[in-house]
């Protein structure tokens, strides 16, 4: 199984921005999948997950701005972020659960498979 984000790029502060995240290898929609973001020296941090019947959960800074959402006939997962603020500025990473199992959270541990990272720089 892998993912792999796309559509970061540089935006003003006000902008918007859609990442992506293709899925191969596993085509159960059902799976709980999330964004992350890090900065260097930082840990890294969750910004939303969708579990398995699609309710969303995203980390206050982002709630009301940020929105993931899931296109399982494409296998792929989006975050839009809108209002983007400066210091939304990290590298945005997709991560798919592949444990069986209800849980589905904003924690780091909880996932197995993890992409490459895209970069997201907001400037004021």
């Amino acid at each position: 199984v892998q993912v792999a984000e796309s559509g970061g790029g540089s935006v003003q502060a006000g902008g918007s921005l859609r990442l992506s995240c293709v899925i191969s290898g596993d085509t159960d929609s059902s799976r709980c999948m999330g964004w992350f973001r890090q900065a260097p020296e930082n840990a890294r941090e969750g910004v939303g997950i969708i579990d398995s019947i699609g309710r969303t959960t995203y980390t206050d800074s982002v709630k009301g701005r940020f929105t993931i959402s899931k296109d399982n006939a494409k296998n792929t997962l989006y975050l839009q972020m809108n209002d983007l603020k400066p210091e939304d500025t990290d590298t945005y990473y997709c991560a798919r659960r592949l444990r069986v199992g209800t849980f589905c959270g904003l924690e780091s541990h909880a996932f197995d498979v993890w992409g490459q990272g895209t970069q997201v720089t907001v400037s004021s």
